[in-house]
């Protein structure tokens, strides 16, 4: 039986204009290294074959000395300059991807992954070829209008906060993101397994990340960063 390949697919293109600092936010120090290193270090110890990083076009060069090299992490093979929106950003990952049978699609400013979300990911991967790590939600949910009146209250029980890595067969995320290219309709696109949702036959399926496994994403969350990662 022929041993499939995982790869994983870390996006670090963001500008992070909500943290109110002229570093991205995917470089800032979180206890003596940049963010970006502990999702590249879950990817490296675990059984992935291969990553590829995807990072903003002039940063391509200080992730290869200072992020990469530096690090040691040898399981970058590719770094791959990004493109406007996050989808682009994704794609052009996708495309420096060859001989890929699964994909894992993961933030890189969400530093809590771990082994264990890991084996999930691939169980539930190798079961039905698209998923997506989430959590249910605690709080009550509240749907409005334009303006700010609500319109229902979905049940909660059925109700997840959606996190990364999102994890697809290749060819499947690959043809889901070529369909939409083809046909213009990029509105309200936010993550991966809403492309797989829109343009792919396949049921995405959710496993159990971690309330732990946060983005980074304002001030306030490097501070719970910081005191998670003490922790």
């Amino acid at each position: 039986m022929t041993e499939k390949k995982h790869v994983a697919l870390v996006l670090a293109a963001g500008r992070g204009s909500r943290m109110n600092s002229e570093t991205p936010k995917q470089f800032l120090e979180l206890e003596g290294r940049p963010l970006i290193c502990y999702a590249l270090q879950a990817f490296q110890e675990s059984f992935a074959d291969e990553i590829i990083l995807v990072t903003g076009p002039e940063q391509v060069s200080y992730c290869r000395t200072e992020i990469v090299e530096k690090y040691g992490f040898s399981k970058v093979k590719r770094i791959v300059p990004g493109g406007a929106e996050r989808y682009d950003s994704v794609y052009r990952g996708l495309c420096a991807a060859q001989d890929c049978d699964y994909i894992y699609i993961h933030d890189g400013a969400r530093p809590f992954l771990d082994a264990g979300m890991l084996d999930r990911a691939r169980r539930c991967v190798e079961e039905c070829g698209a998923c997506a790590a989430g959590m249910p939600v605690k709080d009550t949910i509240k749907v409005t209008d334009e303006n700010d009146y609500v319109r229902f209250t979905p049940d909660r029980s059925r109700v997840w906060q959606i996190q990364t890595p999102q994890v697809f067969s290749f060819l499947v995320i690959r043809n889901a993101y070529e369909r939409m290219f083809e046909e213009g309709n990029l509105c309200g696109i936010t993550d991966d397994a809403m492309v797989a949702e829109r343009y792919s036959s396949v049921n995405v399926r959710l496993f159990e990340g971690s309330y732990r496994n946060i983005k980074v994403t304002t001030p306030e969350d490097l501070f719970l960063a910081k005191i998670l990662l003490k922790k």
